[in-house]
């Protein structure tokens, strides 16, 4: 089944630890809310299912709407529900990163910057260090459990968060976590600077295609991307036109294949899963073509995203846009 407490912690680093020699490692995070309550995040830094190196990807300037949604920082837990169109995260329906864009790397080692615990501790610490940051922490809670001390830093409850990666995906003894809308992951927001950092975590052995009711991988489908080898992708659009609504959005589509593609069966999906279909006419290769929204797809001015599906349904190229990217009347928006 899904994950039965899915949520964000939204609270201030105060410590952390490595657990390197630990038969599951994690990278350890001590928080705290605005009322005082204690938690502590458990990031894994290995999986326990082969290839061990995790993958990640750490966005040093991260802009997604999702950062409009989020709760107030130091609210500590909140609960969400696993669905499109609130605070919930996905790494495949939310297009908040290209998954191309993933490395390995592995979970602790000796010297400096060359592991998954040293990349971690290189945003945590900053955190930690900044009376203004607030960590966003998406995963799984645990507790409160009022009896127990926590394992790792002593205070009580016991309460926290894990499962903070991938949660779909998964074969084998995991494929029981799987569900949508309910991915794990850490964003700090540095307000002093005027920047959000993300960090996106997945273990190789998790699919790329998933069901969109179930989240288990869809075995017919490609594995995930290992560079931009999209035939046809969003390039642009036009959220925000000139005149009063309604309002004639497009979306620009680019074939960068060096064939003809047949549009037949190729959609078009908002971030509410509206979809609206291609034109049928081929696309030469180097062309572009304008996709005017209707019949229920449209291009939200508060930020939104834009997804790609070929004829099977499967996502093929995706991309998000901020209310601050769509403000300027006319102005269209590049990918």
């Amino acid at each position: 089944m899904p994950l039965n407490k899915y949520g964000v912690l939204a609270a201030r680093a105060v410590d952390r630890r490595r657990e390197g020699s630990s038969d599951t490692p994690h990278y350890q995070i001590h928080l705290t809310d605005g009322t005082g309550a204690h938690y502590r995040a458990a990031v894994n830094v290995e999986s326990q299912q082969a290839p061990s190196e995790l993958l990640y990807l750490a966005d040093d300037n991260f802009h997604h709407p999702l950062t409009e949604l989020l709760p107030p920082a130091g609210s500590g837990w909140n609960a969400l529900p696993s669905q499109p169109g609130t605070t919930s995260v996905d790494f495949i329906r939310g297009n908040l990163f290209d998954p191309a864009s993933m490395r390995t790397l592995p979970p602790d080692l000796p010297g400096a910057d060359n592991d998954l615990a040293d990349l971690l501790d290189h945003y945590v610490q900053r955190a930690i260090g900044d009376s203004s940051a607030t960590v966003y922490a998406f995963g799984q809670r645990w507790g409160p459990k009022k009896a127990e001390e926590d394992k790792v830093f002593g205070f009580r409850p016991n309460d926290g968060v894990h499962d903070i990666h991938m949660n779909q995906g998964n074969s084998g003894r995991f494929r029981s976590d799987n569900g949508v809308w309910q991915d794990g992951a850490l964003l700090l927001h540095l307000p002093a600077e005027d920047r959000w950092v993300a960090v996106f975590l997945a273990f190789q052995s998790q699919a790329w295609h998933t069901d969109d009711s179930t989240g288990h991988p869809i075995d017919t489908a490609p594995p995930r991307p290992s560079s931009r080898e999209e035939p046809l992708r969003i390039m642009a659009a036009l959220v925000n036109p000139v005149g009063p609504a309604p309002e004639a959005e497009t979306v620009t589509v680019l074939n960068t294949s060096p064939a003809p593609i047949n549009l037949q069966g190729w959609q078009l999906a908002d971030q509410n899963r509206q979809a609206i279909g291609l034109p049928t006419e081929p696309l030469p290769p180097g062309a572009a073509l304008a996709v005017p929204a209707g019949n229920g797809f449209r291009l939200d001015d508060r930020g939104g995203t834009i997804t790609l599906l070929d004829p099977n349904g499967l996502k093929v190229h995706g991309v998000s846009y901020t209310a601050r990217q769509a403000q300027r009347e006319g102005q269209t928006i590049t990918f």
